[in-house]
């Protein structure tokens, strides 16, 4: 896959930039209207999507959005959110990888043999199993930017490859269990953070929002360039701090806030400032915007291409890892089934382009919080898995559609 229009300079888009500063905060209310009128959606339809979604279950069985509920939802979708990021990193630069799911089993199967099998300690099995994700997506790199394979093509043999060789390091066993009593296992099942520390990281979060934005404000100023007014930024700052401290709350009602939630926020907060205030997250996007401007302008087209495909697989190592641990236990079925597609869906459906150069980390946990809602609200109901798959391949077309529309009115709005 590839993509020929026109090239992102940086990860927002500036067309509708005026060098004047808004005078209040209805100036930055009309500038957000002219950005959605353009075609630049953000956020919006999946968080809409999540709050109708939401709604229905929460009508139709009241334990949904339950507190015991919510913590299950917070542990299920971390392995394939985490994936979902990988992904993420890959159609920024309008490529694909279809063997994340194969890549996640395979992880998983090397993390047991050498825990289990070798006896050897648990953050060498893991460093293994991340290792050899990253060794496959550089292999992936390597077909695609000197044969000239096409990504589709390289990531589909590797996911049958990649399938055999699982199979392989198994070695006929049908799965091998993870100790119970083994930090893997705990940090996927019983590790939460303390009430207090929970309370903390959602002041922290909060007031980092607030320096952010301050610290960009004051930049764009200086460069002569529009910002949002400091009262709209607190404001934004109060509801965030409100929104976190009121779900530690519900969520420290039963269990509390999983350790392995908050390893996936801090990644989707990592790879957003990597993608937003580094001169990679630039290149990437500028690939991803047209990569022939991106080459033209001094850009190692080739090395962010293999970059990506190091990242997408080293998270679906991890992916892998977590979704073993919270099984505490790797078998031969392991990545197969629905995992690839889920993935991709929740990338996409989080807002993630399928034509590249458009996109943001926080698209694989919007995603993967739709997706996961869906699967978690059928199973309190009771109904067939074939529903998921069926209300799951709607809202996709839907977020395919939208991101489709938003293009043109963005090419058109460009033109006009």
């Amino acid at each position: 896959m590839s993509s020929l229009h026109t090239p992102v300079a940086t990860p927002t888009d500036l067309r509708d930039e005026r060098l004047a500063t808004p005078q209040g905060i209805a100036d930055s209310v009309r500038a957000g209207v002219r950005r959605v009128r353009g075609g630049d959606l953000g956020a919006l339809p999946v968080v809409a999507g999540i709050v109708v979604i939401w709604t229905i279950f929460q009508l139709l069985n009241p334990t949904f959005l339950s507190s015991t509920n919510l913590v299950n939802l917070s542990f299920d979708m971390v392995p394939i959110g985490v994936i979902a990021l990988g992904i993420v990193c890959v159609l920024l630069v309008g490529q694909i990888d279809l063997s994340v799911g194969s890549v996640s089993g395979l992880s998983g199967a090397v993390t047991a043999v050498v825990m289990v099998r070798f006896e050897q300690p648990m953050w060498l099995a893991v460093l293994a199993a991340v290792a050899a994700g990253c060794l496959i997506g550089w292999l992936y790199g390597q077909a695609f930017n000197r044969i000239g394979v096409p990504s589709f093509v390289v990531t589909l043999a590797g996911l049958l490859a990649f399938l055999g060789v699982q199979l392989l390091v198994l070695q006929g066993e049908t799965a091998i269990n993870l100790p119970y009593d083994s930090t893997l296992v705990k940090f996927a099942q019983l590790w939460f953070v303390p009430d207090w520390l929970a309370y903390a990281l959602a002041v922290a979060a909060a007031a980092g929002y607030l320096a952010a934005g301050c610290v960009r404000a004051r930049t764009r100023r200086r460069a002569g360039l529009s910002s949002s007014p400091l009262r709209l930024l607190l404001a934004k700052s109060l509801l965030l701090l409100a929104g976190l401290l009121f779900m530690v709350y519900y969520l420290c009602r039963t269990r509390g806030l999983a350790w392995m939630f908050v390893l996936f926020v801090g990644l989707v907060l990592v790879l957003h400032y990597v993608l937003t205030r580094t001169k990679y997250g630039r290149s990437v996007h500028a690939v991803g915007g047209n990569a022939e401007a991106a080459r033209r302008a001094g850009i190692d087209v080739r090395g962010v291409y293999t970059s990506v495909f190091v990242i997408c697989s080293g998270l679906a190592a991890l992916g892998g890892i977590l979704a073993a641990s919270r099984l505490a236990a790797a078998n031969q079925s392991a990545g197969g089934g629905d995992v690839n597609l889920n993935a991709i869906a929740a990338a996409v459906i989080g807002g993630t382009s399928l034509f590249g150069g458009r996109g943001s980390a926080f698209s694989a946990l919007l995603g993967i919080l739709v997706i996961q809602s869906i699967s978690s609200g059928l199973t309190l109901l009771n109904l067939d898995s074939s529903y998921r798959f069926v209300i799951t391949g709607v809202v996709l077309f839907i977020a395919v559609g939208l991101d489709a529309v938003a293009r043109r009115s963005r090419q058109a709005h460009g033109r006009g």
